[in-house]
């Protein structure tokens, strides 16, 4: 929805969506490449996230980018498992978007 908000349209949106849900963040540039993949392993695998993933976190956007991504990220997920917890519907219609 923040995507739509921020002027995607309807096409970009979609084929912006589909790149990131694939895995396959190879088209982006480099340091978002980074972050995707360590997101989605503070996701899927928290526990197995290392010590050299956070240094190159870190040289890559320095100390506190690094800290915000982390957090931001854990953030989401908390969000997720709260709303999947109390079985919250998705909205329907883009809640940011401003009224007509």
């Amino acid at each position: 929805m923040l995507l739509a908000v921020a002027g995607l349209k309807d096409g970009e949106l979609k084929q912006l969506t589909q790149k990131l849900s694939s895995g396959d963040w190879s088209d982006f540039p480099a340091a978002e490449g980074l972050a995707l993949q360590f997101a989605d392993k503070l996701t899927r695998d928290p526990a197995g996230l290392s010590d050299k993933e956070v240094r190159s976190l870190v040289s890559t956007f320095g100390r506190n980018r690094a800290v915000d991504l982390i957090w931001y990220a854990g953030r989401c997920n908390y969000m997720t498992r709260v709303a999947d917890a109390f079985q919250l519907p998705l909205e329907r219609d883009n809640v940011f978007a401003n009224p007509k």
